[in-house]
């Protein structure tokens, strides 16, 4: 840790804005919230797509979004 309580990869000019957190927070919901929903309809019944590969998609934007939260949590970027 620096001596401001901030992580090594707080560094980053975007990462360490509140407009960056913010931006990153609400990423991370949408993947974990939206992606084995929305994104899976979506897919699914309006573009076409076969279930199977729409859920396959879904699945890997919730394990993207869980992975990201739990960066922002590790990196005390959220509380």
């Amino acid at each position: 840790m620096t001596e401001n309580g901030e992580t090594k990869f707080a560094d980053n000019a975007f990462m360490s804005s509140k407009f960056g957190k913010v931006v990153m927070t609400i990423l991370a919901v949408f993947l974990v919230f939206a992606g084995p929903t929305y994104i899976v309809y979506g897919l699914g019944v309006v573009l076409k797509i076969n279930l199977a590969a729409s859920f396959g998609v879904g699945f890997v934007l919730f394990v993207v979004g869980v992975v990201l939260m739990r960066y922002l949590a590790k990196n005390r970027i959220i509380a």
